[in-house]
């Protein structure tokens, strides 16, 4: 018991530590132009790329969210060690080459620093929030911690696991309208895109009941359907297509339950795009008005109108853009030095990929 105590203090005073390191304008001395080849290179990328921007706002999350922002899950697997790239949660995060590109142009003026997510959220007409800069890479990629550790579809638990990282549910429900991203979509929950099978069982099967969910907006029900029908099941391969009906028509379907049965055998197949209201609309506060119009594309979205204190913050947002801007920055500060290393832990890595 003393033991434990004692560990867990030391890993809190390490932590604190390490957070009382970071800095903002941490490589003014040592490299000055550092953020503006970041700012540069993201924005550029952005315009030839549009769909980089909600794939750097997953990949900062899913990699701050397990074991803290030390770039883990950008390690490749090695012997003796799976990488998060790997988890069931991660097979389709997008971006490693986006970070390959910004790293490379940062390698000869200084090590690559975490804010190529925030010029993305700029770029997409979001906040500007101010970072501190400093931390170091990790040596260790914690494939099953991210298979465990992210946030998963039932609210409850989404809930549940945002609070064991010491976010409280404000904190929550503004990451969720732009960071919580779904698997195999292209971008974030208020830009890019869903695949149907993330959804459709909201349209023809909800819990069973062959029926829609009735939570739904009747006119978006017919939109989504126009997009999506139930043959969608002819898109998956012969191996995909042996998963129970269970498992593949369920209230939420679960990443970790059947992810990896699917990942590598769809083929290209029809998706909803987030903005489906169309592009230009506010960065994020879109995305709340829909839930109160019983418009959410996602179970989970949805029921963030179901909890008391939820649906209190997705009507704030929805009507005050200025106040999402500002929690949503504040969150992400939060989120960027979540159980960050310093010198003299971990390292600089030479190349992003693998450990120097």
């Amino acid at each position: 018991m003393f033991a434990t105590t004692s560990v867990e203090r030391r890993k809190l005073q390490q932590q604190t530590e390490a957070r009382e390191s970071l800095r903002y304008d941490y490589y003014q001395q040592t490299c000055p132009q550092a953020e503006q080849i970041i700012r540069s290179s993201v924005r550029d990328l952005c315009r030839k790329r549009p769909q980089i921007a909600p794939a750097l706002l997953r990949l900062v999350f899913h990699d701050c969210f397990v074991e803290g922002c030390d770039a883990s899950v950008l390690l490749d697997s090695v012997e003796g060690m799976h990488s998060e790239k790997e988890s069931p949660p991660n097979e389709s995060l997008k971006g490693f080459d986006v970070i390959d590109i910004i790293k490379s142009e940062l390698e000869e003026a200084c090590p690559g620093v975490v804010l190529a997510a925030r010029e993305s959220v700029i770029s997409v007409g979001g906040p500007f929030y101010p970072l501190k800069t400093g931390r170091r890479d990790g040596l260790t990629s914690f494939a099953e911690d991210a298979t465990f550790e992210l946030p998963q579809d039932d609210l409850s638990k989404f809930i549940e696991t945002f609070s064991s990282k010491g976010f409280d549910e404000r904190e929550a429900v503004s990451l969720l309208g732009s960071v919580r991203l779904e698997l195999s979509a292209t971008g974030a929950h208020s830009t890019g895109n869903i695949h149907c099978k993330f959804f459709i069982n909201r349209l023809y099967n909800f819990s069973g009941t062959n029926s829609s969910d009735p939570s739904m907006d009747s006119e978006f029900l017919s939109l989504l359907r126009s997009k999506c029908n139930t043959s969608q099941a002819s898109l998956m391969s012969p191996a995909s297509k042996s998963l129970s009906s269970s498992q593949l028509i369920s209230t939420s379907p679960s990443p970790s339950s059947i992810i990896h049965e699917l990942s590598s055998s769809l083929v290209e197949e029809p998706a909803m795009k987030m903005d489906y209201e169309g592009p230009g609309e506010s960065f994020g506060t879109l995305y709340y008005r829909s839930l109160l119009q019983g418009r959410g594309i996602l179970y989970v979205d949805q029921q963030l109108t179901a909890g008391e204190e939820t649906k209190t913050w997705v009507q704030a947002y929805a009507s005050d853009e200025s106040l999402f801007h500002k929690d949503f920055g504040l969150t992400m500060m939060k989120l960027s030095i979540l159980e960050v290393q310093t010198s003299p832990m971990g390292q600089i890595r030479k190349e992003c990929h693998k450990v120097s």
